[in-house]
């Protein structure tokens, strides 16, 4: 699996692979298995059908459909017609599919005939991939005249705002090769071989799983969620996933004997897992991977020590990242000190899509960088270690992360507060079995609902995760001297 950074663009990466070995397995799916040269020629042919209908640089295309081989077809593609892809999830609500679809206004939607008729209210140009199969498969295979660049957008992940509304982060071709290098550096050929594709493409880590195997030769084997792990029938040799799922698999006894490296990130990961997961026998690597989506997935990254007995980290900066641990006025504090951590480097994304207000909030000219170098504040605490490593102290505001997802609890809050029988709510987070989970505190106006129909009426708008696990009613909420929910008496 050679190298070749010549190029700055995603999907120029993948088609070196198909030139280097067109016939070596991409993709396996339910015993299905596509070469690099079947997958590289369906995502050429749906790449000149977009194009034909305008898909080109700086165009965003909405990705909305099943976790099949035709999701890798459709993220290829669009890349290829040099687009930017915008995934939505089939299992989010009707209500937010349709607002991420008016928010990137993407003038052409991927997707299926079922789910076409899910958004009515969509005024673009639907692609069917299933019903309009004959005419996908009357286009050329061969490349597409785009003329997509380092710095041109690949793709918009929504993450959830603290508005109420999702924010769409927008990541250029560069962030995105940046973070590529160095998992082509830091992961062998043979932790390659075979990459379990377990993670919704709206999650950031998508990317590493799927395009970080992709780009470098590797074989993705596509399944519905990381817990299929324990009914795959056939080998992996690196599985990415949340903290969580490991202890869950781990708890199974579903771990199996071909899993060599694990990569763990999107929330705290305790020594005592990772320990665990090395008594197994078989698994070789741990590795604590730390950062935001506007950072492009990975910021920082610890490979654990077997027999580790001091506290966790999140390591060092990955190739092409800094990460620095800054007071209030945004000067360097001393080891050992407390401040909030910021990321320069070329992970740095381009900022909120129609929101300049929070982009320059969030992002701010890098004082040690390069002219127009832009560092990003990511919100949370943390020191650097004797040794040089980060160590992150939890969250300067109250945002969490449940199940590796970033949850901004005032998202729940105001579609809590919409229902006619909620006067107030305030959302919180508690851990349980070493998992964060929600709980909603409510006050409620008049004859309260049933926590059930609570939880209902979330799950209405907004996606599972983000649907709290435990409703409460209290006469009035907790308040501070100066007024504010008091969220740590709650």
């Amino acid at each position: 699996m050679d190298a070749n950074f010549s190029t700055g663009c995603i999907h120029t990466l993948f088609e070196a692979q198909v030139q280097a070995h067109p016939r070596r397995d991409a993709l396996r799916w339910r015993g299905e298995t596509l070469s690099y040269g079947e997958l590289d020629a369906r995502a050429g042919r749906l790449a000149h059908h977009l194009a034909a209908l305008g898909a080109g640089p700086e165009v965003a295309v909405g990705v909305f459909l099943p976790r099949t081989p035709e999701l890798i077809v459709a993220l290829l593609a669009v890349l290829k017609a040099g687009a930017a892809y915008v995934p939505l999830d089939p299992a989010y609500p009707a209500e937010r599919v349709e607002y991420m679809l008016g928010h990137t206004a993407v003038p052409l939607l991927v997707t299926t005939a079922a789910l076409a008729e899910r958004v009515p209210g969509f005024a673009g140009t639907a692609v069917r991939v299933d019903a309009d199969a004959a005419a996908i498969a009357a286009r050329p295979s061969g490349p597409v005249r785009a003329e997509a660049r380092p710095g041109n957008l690949a793709y918009v992940i929504y993450t959830s705002g603290s508005t109420g509304r999702p924010k769409g982060v927008q990541i250029e071709h560069r962030n995105t090769v940046a973070v590529l290098r160095w998992l082509h550096d830091h992961l062998a050929d043979d932790e390659r071989a075979a990459v379990l594709a377990s993670t919704s493409v709206c999650f950031d880590v998508s990317v590493a799983e799927i395009f970080g195997t992709l780009c470098w030769g590797g074989t993705l084997v596509l399944v519905e969620n990381a817990l299929s792990l324990a009914q795959l029938g056939e080998p992996v040799a690196t599985v990415a996933m949340v903290p969580s799922a490991a202890a869950e698999l781990l708890r199974m006894g579903a771990i199996p004997p071909c899993v060599r490296t694990l990569a763990l990130g999107g929330e705290p990961l305790r020594n005592e897992l990772a320990q665990r997961l090395y008594a197994l026998g078989h698994v070789e690597r741990v590795l604590n991977l730390y950062g935001p989506t506007e950072d492009t997935t990975y910021s920082t990254c610890k490979d654990v020590e077997h027999g580790r007995t001091a506290a966790m980290s999140v390591g060092r900066a990955v190739s092409g990242t800094t990460a620095r641990v800054l007071d209030p006025a945004l000067r360097p504090v001393a080891a050992g000190e407390v401040g909030e951590v910021w990321t320069a480097g070329e992970g740095v994304t381009r900022g909120y899509l129609g929101d300049p207000r929070m982009t320059a909030e969030r992002y701010r000219p890098d004082p040690l960088g390069a002219p127009g170098a832009r560092m990003y504040r990511t919100g949370d605490l943390g020191r650097v270690l004797p040794d040089g490593d980060l160590e992150c102290l939890g969250r300067m505001d109250h945002q969490v992360k449940v199940r590796g997802f970033r949850v901004e609890p005032g998202e729940i809050e105001t579609v809590l507060t919409a229902h006619p029988s909620v006067r107030e709510a305030a959302v919180t987070a508690w851990e349980h079995r070493g998992e964060k989970r929600l709980a909603a505190h409510v006050v409620a106006e008049g004859d309260p609902p049933s926590a059930t129909a609570l939880r209902e009426h979330v799950r209405a708008h907004l996606p599972e995760y983000m649907v709290p696990d435990a409703v409460a009613f209290l006469p009035a909420l907790p308040r501070t001297p100066n007024g504010k929910v008091d969220r740590l008496a709650l």
